[in-house]
């Protein structure tokens, strides 16, 4: 298991990119959050198995049609045992 702090920098608001990070989460049973900042970027946390990570970074980082990722960092966190689901929170 790790976890991991992301914020996206690029076209990341008004797009769906909450959405787009909550349903690919899901779809690998990921749990952590994501939330809009007032600076226009998106900041999140999430929490898996490693592979799972790996692949959710991934995808995210390359956007979507709508969703344009420029520059992203990361940090490693300490794992929260109890968390259940991946959430928008605001």
């Amino acid at each position: 298991m790790i976890r991991y702090h992301i914020i996206l920098d690029g076209r990341v608001q008004g797009v769906g990119c909450r959405f787009f990070c909550q349903m690919n989460a899901s779809s690998l049973s990921l749990t952590g959050w994501v939330r809009n900042l007032d600076n226009g970027m998106v900041e999140l946390e999430v929490q898996g198995n490693e592979d799972s990570v790996n692949k959710y970074i991934s995808t995210i980082t390359k956007g979507n049609r709508f969703i344009r990722v420029d520059d992203y960092s990361i940090k490693k966190k300490d794992l929260i045992s109890n968390e259940r689901s991946f959430k928008t929170t605001y």
